[in-house]
């Protein structure tokens, strides 16, 4: 992990980034809110989701509007989103990208997009089981991750009923745009025409 960009505010890549997306904004696995910060400098309504309560500490310290919570717990506005974010590697939260790709797509409304940042190997799909450590060593129990390039990304996307929108290249980072599809609602006819 990239410490000081944990840490920072956003960068350019990442504020033009911000502007671009449909509002409202759910930044999954936000941190400490630098991309929350991001969303709403750009205008938007914004809220992060992080299972750190560390990350969730600070991020509130600074004023942002943050849940200590998991992605797979119930959220506000379900099914209302704009734009998912998961930025920094988020893609492994959990380590099963295509059920965390799913709950992410019901999150949305029709049309709604998913930004990924994706692993720069573009067909790596590696999960395994990660643990936080810093200079003194391991600081809390193992939890499953999973790393992504785009490759393997589109069928997990497919698998999540996404479907492709863009990738591309910025600052030595890749992303890869997927949208949930406008769902015509089911109508059921009454053969006995009652």
């Amino acid at each position: 992990m990239d410490v000081d960009r944990f840490l920072s505010e956003a960068d350019e890549v990442e504020t033009a980034l911000a502007r671009a997306l449909p509002a409202p904004v759910l930044d999954v696995g936000c941190g400490p809110g630098r991309m929350v910060r991001a969303a709403l400098d750009a205008g938007h309504t914004a809220l992060g989701v992080d299972a750190s309560h560390a990350a969730v500490s600070i991020a509130q310290r600074r004023g942002l509007p943050v849940l200590h919570r998991s992605v797979f717990d119930a959220l506000p506005a379900e099914g209302e989103w704009g734009s998912a974010l998961l930025l920094d590697g988020n893609i492994g939260i959990g380590g099963d990208p295509a059920a965390l790709l799913r709950r992410c797509a019901g999150l949305l409304r029709s049309g709604g997009r998913i930004i990924i940042e994706t692993h720069r190997t573009a067909r790596r799909d590696h999960r395994f089981e990660g643990m936080l450590r810093d200079d003194v060593g391991p600081s809390a129990t193992a939890f499953p991750w999973a790393e992504v390039g785009r490759i393997p990304l589109r069928r997990h996307a497919a698998a999540a009923g996404l479907e492709p929108v863009r990738e591309w290249r910025a600052a030595r980072r890749r992303f890869a745009e997927y949208v949930r599809p406008d769902v015509e609602p089911h109508v059921v006819s009454d053969a006995t025409g009652g």
